[in-house]
Order: structure tokens, then sequence, then C-alpha cells
């Protein structure tokens, strides 16, 4: 973000970024966030067009967990850059966007518990795996997680929409969670709630790991595979967990580091906003052989009609000129 309020609520000074040093962080941001989203939609035009990957339930729950990508990454960028253009939003709107981000970023850990879960049934149970893991079932499981996601943040609507008289809602704030779901018993319930979440998944990770692992003792490529799989949801699931901790990584970081407040904060948001956002994509989707292979032939197509097109518009402005030299 473009400023940095100090801890203590009394002092009223505001640290604000030169224009030069804003441009190039909103240039970096905007690159970031236009770059991962294009290929995240890539990943997500891709299988749309292929049954391949629509009727298979790991590649269903791979794009849910991308779209949850690109809903949060856009909402993170279009904060930061209209924090530095209007500083503060209209509180109705504000809450309206972080409500979306925290959904978006609750349903991301469920998301991978449930992945790890999937192939967990494919590789010690393969027999059954078809039965278990269809197509309505994924969609229903993808229901849940929005409705466990929407258990743990309505509440604080509900009671900011009870603390708060009818006015607070058409003034302006700056758009942080902290500041606009400010009251204690919110920050000690979410804080209940992340240990209790967080653990949960955690503990399903580590169970399915152990589980496959000790199918992957017996030289079954598969099985091996998925191990990795369950390694790399262990590692996407340490960056999520940065983001739940991330105000107590700031205030850290701001400790350590008092005379680069600014800088301390555009750090730890690219790495706790951006960097999980990029990794989803490169891991998961350009790791699997199938998919892979879809997004190149995709590109090549994309590339070859784009060639095509401009060859094309190249020969009729070529065609056009040739009256003009004949008269």
């Amino acid at each position: 973000m473009n400023f940095s309020l100090d801890a203590n609520i009394t002092q009223s000074k505001v640290l604000r970024d030169t224009f030069s040093v804003a441009l190039t962080k909103n240039v970096i941001v905007v690159g970031l966030c236009i770059s991962i989203n294009y290929i995240n939609s890539t990943l997500v035009h891709t299988f749309m067009k292929h049954e391949i990957f629509t009727g298979n339930p790991r590649y269903i729950l791979f794009i849910h967990m991308v779209l949850n990508d690109i809903i949060q990454l856009t909402i993170a960028g279009l904060l930061h850059i209209l924090s530095y253009i209007v500083f503060t939003l209209n509180v109705s709107f504000c809450c309206v966007l972080l409500m979306t981000a925290t959904f978006t970023t609750l349903n991301t850990p469920l998301n991978l518990a449930t992945m790890a879960i999937e192939r967990y049934i494919a590789i010690c149970n393969p027999l059954r795996h078809t039965q278990i893991c269809t197509v309505r079932k994924t969609y229903t499981i993808i229901g849940v997680i929005w409705v466990l996601s929407a258990i743990q943040v309505l509440p604080d609507l509900f009671i900011l929409l009870a603390t708060q008289p009818i006015s607070f809602f058409h003034s302006n704030i700056f758009c942080l969670r902290d500041y606009l779901f400010n009251s204690p018993f919110i920050i000690e319930k979410r804080t209940v709630v992340y240990i209790v979440y967080l653990s949960f998944v955690w503990i399903i990770i580590v169970f399915t790991y152990l589980k496959i692992m000790c199918v992957a003792r017996a030289v079954n490529s598969d099985a091996r595979k998925a191990r990795s799989t369950i390694i790399l949801h262990g590692i996407q699931l340490l960056m999520c967990m940065l983001t739940f901790i991330g105000p107590f990584l700031d205030r850290l970081l701001l400790y350590v580091f008092p005379m680069f407040v600014l800088e301390m904060r555009f750090a730890n948001y690219l790495v706790i906003q951006i960097m999980p956002r990029f990794v989803s994509p490169i891991v998961y989707g350009l790791r699997d052989q199938t998919f892979c292979n879809y997004i190149k032939r995709y590109l090549l197509c994309t590339a070859f009609k784009t060639r095509r097109r401009i060859k094309t518009l190249q020969t009729e402005k070529d065609l056009e000129k040739v009256p003009g030299k004949l008269v």
C-alpha cells in the first residue's frame, strides 16, 4: 500500500510515497496482476474447451482454486491502486470487496484439502475412485466449501451491522480488514477460527501424505507423483497461511526495519498477496502433463491464427495500394 499509520492511534502522521516510487510500485503490481491473471485465464479457457477436463473431479477442483486466485488477485490489485488514487473508499463498497476477498482466501485451504483427499482416494482406493469422486459430488463439495467460508465471514458483517450506525456505511475509510472489522470480539473470533481451520486442513494434508507415502514404497509411479503433489499442497498451504498471519508479519517487519516502513509494507504485500497466486498455475497447471500439452496446443493455434490474420491484413493493404500506383 502507499501509506503507513503509526501503531499509536493518537499519532496522525501518515507516510506517503513520492510520485516516482508510487508509479514504480503500481506498474509492478499491475504488470504482475495482468500477467498472472492471463496465465490463469488461459488455464480456465483450456479447461472449459475440453471435456477431458470438465469431466474430471481433479481438474474441476484445480480450476476452482484458479478462479479463486483470479478473484483474489484482482481485488488485491484493485485495492492497491485505489489506495494511491483515492486513499479512502466508501465503507459499503469496501465491505463488499473485503468480504469477497475473504471468501476466496478461506476457500483456498479447504480446496487444497479436498484435492489432497481426491488424490488419496485415487491412489489408496482406486477401485472406488470413480464411484466416490464424481463430477456431481465435486460440485457439491465446492458448494460446501463456500458455505463453510460464509459461516466464518458473515458473522463479522452481522456484528458490524449491529454495532455501527447507518451513517458509518455512508462514510469513507481506508479499506483494510483490520480497520473495517475492528471489534475486539471479531478479532478474537477470527484468531480462534483460523487456528481450528488451519489445524484441520494440516491434519488432512499430513494424513493423506503419510498414506500415499506408504503406497509409494511399492514403486508405483502414480503414487510417487501423488506424493509429490501432496507435498506441493503443503507448500501452497504454507503460502496461504501467510495471508492469515499477514498483520502480525507486517508488525514484525516494521519493528525490525523501522526506517523502511513503506518498503516493508510493499514487500509484504507482494509476498502475501501476489506470489501465492503466481505459484498455483505454475506448480499445478504446467506440472500436469495433460494440461500442459493442451495449453501448448492452444498457444500454438493462437499464434498461428494471429500470424495468419496479420498476413491477411498485410495482403489487403497491399491490394489497396495497387490502384493508387496505377493512377
